[in-house]
C-alpha cells in the first residue's frame, strides 16, 4: 500500500496524470487495497485532465472503501468538484464532511472565488474568521482574487499584515495581481519589490499587471533584473509574456534574443509559445523569419497558430503566401475559424484589394460561418474603396438582422462607408439612428469628414457645432476636416476661429497637418503674407504644404514668394521638375522671359526635364464589380 502510494504521489507531482490513474486502474485490478492516502493524488489529476467520469468513480470507490469521511480525502474530492465547475457536488460533500480543517474551508473559498461566486467566498470566510479555524496564506490568496473593489482588496491586504502572511509568496504575488487589476500599479510595484523570495509565478504576476496596464517597456527591465538578481528561471509563460511586448513595441533585436534564450534554456516549445515567436516576427516586419519558425514547430502548432502566421503574411503584404497558407489549412485536418477568415477579409482590405476580400467573405458566409463584428466592419472599407454600394447595403442588412448595427464601431463604418459611395442620407440615417450620440470622436468625424468630401459644406459645419453642444471632445482629425470644409469654401475667418479653438477651447496643439490646412486656406484666399508667416512655425514644412503655397503664389501671380517656394520645394524633392515648371509659368504670365529662360537653365544644370503630357483613350471601357 506505501508503495502504490508513492508511485502514484510521484507521478501526479511529475505531471503524469493519465498514468497515475492507469497504474491505480491496475492495483484495483488486482485487488490491492487503497488507503486514505492514495486518493487525494488521484482526484487531484482528474481535476488537471477535466475527467468526470474518472473522479466520479474515484467517489464510488471513496463511499465503497469507507474513505469518504476521511478529511483529506473529502477535502480533495471537494477541491475537484469545484475544479470541475460542479458547485452542487462539491457543497454537498462539504456538508456532509464529518469534520473539517483550514484545508476544507479553503478549499470551498478558492472554489467559489475561482467560479465567480465571490460574495459566497467571503460568506465561506467569515465562517472561518469567527470560528474555531484561524485563517492562513492559502486562505488569504483565494480571497485576494475574489475582491470585488480596491478597497476591499486593501482591507485583505491589511489582515494579511495582521496575520503575518504579507510576505509569504503566494500571498504577495496574489496581492499584486489584484493591485494590478484594479490599476494600482505604485502598490503592486511596492508589494513585488518587498516580497523576499520572488518565485517565477510572482515575476509573471507582476510582468502581466505591467502588460495588461499598458507599461510594457518597464516589463523588458524587470525581464533583465529577473535573469541577473534571481535565480528563478523564465518559463513558458515568462517568454510567452515578454515576446508579446518585443511585438508590440518592434523590438526585433531582443525578440531574437529572447528566442535564443528559450533555445539555450531548452524550454520545450508548445502551441502557445510557438504562437507567441511566430507573432513577435511577423509584426517586426520578419514575416520569412516567422515562416521558418512555423515550419519548424509542424506536429506543435494549432489553429491560433496558423491564424498568427496568416495574419503575419496579410500583415507583411504577403497576401499570396496567405492564400496558400489558408489552403493548406484544412490538409492538417483543421477547419478555418472565424479568426482565420477575418485574417484573410482584413487583410486584404487593408492591402487595397477589395474584390479578394469581398470574394472570401462570401466563401465564409457559404461555409455557414456567422460573420463576426470584426469581420464586418473590415469588409466596409473595402465596399467604399470600390464604391461596392450594394454589397455594403447587404452588409448593413445583415447587422440589422442580426441586432448589431447599433455598434458604435460597425456605425461608424457603416457612415463612412455610405459617405464614400456619395449616398449621404443613407450616412445620416445611420447617424440618426442613436437618440444618444456615442462619445466617440471618430463617430462623428465620420460625417463631418464625409459632408466636406460630398461638397454639403454646410452640414459638415452643422454637425460640427452639434458635436459641440453634445459635450464631445473633438479629436486632432476632427480639426482636420473642420478646416479642410473651412479651405474649400475659402471661409478664412471661420478658418482661423476653428484653428485658434484647437488649444484655447480644448487643450489640442496643432500639428503640421493642421498648420497645413490653414496654410492652403489663407493662400487659396490670397492672403500669402499670413500663410507664409504661418507656414514658418513649423520646423521642417513638408513638401506637400511648400506645394500648396507655391500653386497659390501660382494663382495669384506672386513671382517673389513663388520662386522662394519653388526653390525651398525643390530642395525637398530634387528629382522632381514641377517647382521650376510652375515657377516659370509665373514668369511667362508677366512676360518675364528673362527669368523664364533662367529657370530652364537651372532645370537643365539639374537635369531635370519637364514630363510631357499624355492621354489615355480606352475603348469599351468599363468598370464592373462581379460576385462569384
Amino acid at each position: 500500500m506505501q508503495i502504490m502510494k508513492r508511485e502514484i504521489a510521484k507521478l501526479v507531482s511529475d505531471g503524469f496524470f493519465k498514468e497515475a490513474i492507469s497504474l491505480y486502474s491496475q492495483y484495483h485490478s488486482a485487488s490491492l487495497p487503497p488507503n486514505k492516502f492514495t486518493f487525494p493524488p488521484l482526484l487531484k489529476a482528474c481535476a488537471k485532465l477535466k475527467s468526470l467520469s474518472q473522479g466520479q468513480m474515484l467517489h464510488t470507490h471513496l463511499i465503497k472503501t469507507g474513505f469518504s469521511s476521511d478529511v483529506y480525502a473529502a477535502t480533495s474530492l471537494t477541491d475537484m468538484y469545484m475544479k470541475l465547475h460542479l458547485l452542487s457536488d462539491a457543497l454537498k460533500v462539504f456538508d456532509e464532511m464529518p469534520e473539517r480543517n483550514s484545508a476544507s474551508f479553503n478549499a470551498v473559498i478558492s472554489g467559489f472565488s475561482q467560479n465567480g461566486y465571490c460574495r459566497e467566498a467571503f460568506s465561506v470566510f467569515k465562517q472561518v474568521g469567527f470560528g474555531t479555524f484561524r485563517p492562513n496564506s492559502a486562505t488569504i490568496a483565494s480571497l485576494l482574487s475574489a475582491c470585488e473593489s480596491v478597497r476591499h482588496g486593501m482591507e485583505m491586504h491589511c489582515l494579511a499584515i495582521k496575520l503575518g502572511v504579507e510576505t509569504d509568496v503566494y500571498v504577495a504575488t496574489s496581492i499584486v495581481t489584484m493591485y494590478s487589476n484594479y490599476e494600482e500599479l505604485v502598490s503592486a510595484t511596492r508589494v513585488f519589490e518587498g516580497t523576499p523570495n520572488k518565485s517565477v509565478v510572482s515575476y509573471n504576476a507582476f510582468i502581466s499587471g505591467l502588460l495588461q496596464n499598458g507599461v510594457t517597456r518597464t516589463v523588458l527591465d524587470v525581464f533583465k533584473d529577473m535573469r541577473e538578481c534571481s535565480f528563478e528561471e523564465p518559463n513558458s509563460v515568462t517568454f510567452i509574456l515578454v515576446l508579446s511586448v518585443c511585438a508590440s513595441l518592434l523590438y526585433l533585436r531582443f525578440g531574437r534574443q529572447v528566442h535564443g534564450l528559450i533555445m539555450k534554456n531548452e524550454i520545450e516549445f508548445d502551441a502557445t509559445l510557438a504562437t507567441a515567436l511566430v507573432d513577435m516576427y511577423s509584426k517586426c516586419g520578419c514575416w520569412q523569419l516567422a515562416f521558418d519558425a512555423f515550419k519548424e514547430f509542424d506536429g506543435i502548432r494549432n489553429l491560433i497558430t496558423w491564424n498568427s502566421m496568416i495574419a503575419g503574411m496579410m500583415l507583411n503584404s504577403q497576401s499570396e503566401n496567405a492564400i496558400e497558407l489558408f489552403e493548406q489549412l484544412e490538409c492538417e485536418g483543421l477547419v478555418p475559424d472565424s479568426a482565420t477568415w477575418n485574417s484573410m477579409i482584413s487583410g486584404f482590405s487593408q492591402l487595397g484589394k477589395g474584390i479578394e476580400a469581398i470574394k472570401y467573405f462570401k466563401r465564409m458566409v457559404s461555409a455557414g460561418i456567422v460573420p463576426s463584428l470584426k469581420s464586418i466592419t473590415s469588409l466596409l472599407p473595402a465596399c467604399s474603396d470600390l464604391s461596392a454600394l450594394q454589397c455594403g447595403k447587404e452588409i448593413h442588412g445583415h447587422a440589422i438582422r442580426t441586432d448589431i448595427s447599433t455598434d458604435e464601431f460597425l456605425a461608424t463604418a457603416l457612415i463612412d462607408m455610405y459617405m464614400k459611395c456619395g449616398h449621404q442620407f443613407l450616412a445620416q440615417r445611420v447617424f440618426d439612428q442613436f437618440d444618444r450620440k456615442p462619445d466617440d470622436p471618430a463617430f462623428w468625424n465620420a460625417m463631418i469628414s464625409g459632408y466636406g468630401r460630398n461638397g454639403e459644406n454646410e452640414s459638415a459645419f452643422k454637425i460640427f457645432d452639434q458635436m459641440r453642444e453634445e459635450n464631445v471632445q473633438p479629436n486632432a482629425a476632427t480639426f482636420i476636416s473642420v478646416l479642410s470644409v473651412c479651405g474649400h469654401t475659402g471661409q478664412v475667418d471661420k478658418g482661423w476661429q476653428v484653428f485658434r479653438m484647437m488649444s484655447r477651447d480644448y487643450g489640442l496643439k496643432p500639428k503640421p497637418e493642421h498648420i497645413g490646412c490653414m496654410v492652403d486656406l489663407l493662400g487659396r484666399s490670397g492672403r500669402l503674407g499670413e500663410a507664409k508667416e504661418l507656414m514658418q512655425e513649423l520646423p521642417q514644412p513638408s513638401a506637400s504644404v511648400v506645394a500648396s503655397l507655391l500653386g497659390a503664389c501660382k494663382c495669384h501671380l506672386d513671382s517673389e514668394l513663388g520662386e522662394e517656394m519653388a526653390m525651398k520645394l525643390s530642395e525637398l524633392k530634387p528629382e522632381n521638375p514641377a517647382p521650376f515648371v510652375i515657377l516659370s509659368n509665373i514668369y511667362a504670365e508677366f512676360g518675364r522671359w528673362g527669368d523664364v529662360e533662367r529657370i530652364r537653365e537651372i532645370m537643365n544644370n539639374k537635369g531635370l526635364r519637364k514630363l510631357p503630357g499624355f492621354s489615355i483613350i480606352g475603348e469599351n471601357m468599363k468598370s464592373t464589380y462581379g460576385t462569384d
